[in-house]
């Protein structure tokens, strides 16, 4: 079934005060409950990217234009670090954008309970985030993203700190979410094996300025579990876009960058 596209950039280009080009003619089109991880090395604009789909900056020049009205479009944004308040307990953390937009804390309450149940953590409403894990923190951080019910996520490297055995148990965690809820996700990482676990779609971008430079579609079904993880075709994927990726860097090296 084709969905109609909720977010398209047309020849983005982003170039700061000091001259630094970070983006160049960059298209994207994400359609409507699509998972898409863009990859890269590091400074090739994935973050950049993020942040003006977001509308924490704005383009140099191009377009960012979107399938659904001001209205209809609720995003959330989980960044690397947790970034938690640490006098504050886990349920006031999740509690925080509600509060800011105004919402009542009669309202909120039951809100602010389905996010942590949802991330597993309804028993730790009343901890506070120096008593939880490096995992556990990511997951209050995600829980104050879906406390405001959205339809669009964008993170930015939310897994790139933690141990191997707890991001692999939060990218299963983060699928299953997704198919239960059908976000449409733009996800940032630097691990080629994360994005192709995760994703619909993988877009490799090159460096100098940041561009993509392959769209490799990952055509296999959810929900995928650890045999996905240990078959021949999840190798071969990860080799595609391990193959792209280093003749990104090759050309960068190539022109001088």
């Amino acid at each position: 079934m084709k969905h109609y596209p909720v977010i398209q950039l047309h020849q983005v280009s982003k170039v700061y005060r000091n001259g630094t080009v970070a983006l160049k003619d960059l298209n994207l089109v994400v359609p409507e409950a699509q998972f898409v991880s863009l990859v890269g090395a590091s400074g090739c604009g994935k973050s950049t990217v993020l942040r003006l789909i977001a509308g924490l900056g704005s383009v140099s020049s191009g377009t960012i234009d979107w399938g659904i009205d001001a209205a209809q479009r609720k995003l959330a944004f989980v960044f690397q670090d947790a970034a938690l308040m640490p006098w504050a307990t886990v349920k006031d953390n999740v509690q925080l954008p509600l509060k800011l937009g105004g919402m009542s804390s009669q309202y909120s309450q039951g809100l602010v309970a389905q996010a942590l149940k949802v991330v597993g953590l309804e028993k730790f409403a009343h901890n506070y985030p120096r008593e939880l894990s490096g995992g556990m923190k990511m997951r209050v951080s995600i829980a104050r993203a879906l406390v405001t019910q959205p339809n669009i996520l964008l993170m930015d490297e939310p897994f790139g700190a933690l141990d191997e055995i707890t991001r692999s148990k939060l990218n299963s965690d983060l699928v299953d979410l997704w198919l239960q809820h059908r976000w449409t996700v733009v996800f940032v990482t630097h691990n080629i094996y994360e994005a192709v676990y995760l994703s619909n779609r993988v877009l490799v971008m090159g460096t100098s300025p940041g561009r993509i430079v392959a769209d490799i579609d990952i055509d296999v079904p959810f929900p995928r579990g650890e045999d996905f993880r240990t078959s021949s075709v999840y190798n071969e994927y990860c080799r595609t876009v391990s193959e792209h990726l280093a003749a990104a860097m090759r050309f960068s090296d190539m022109v001088g960058f």
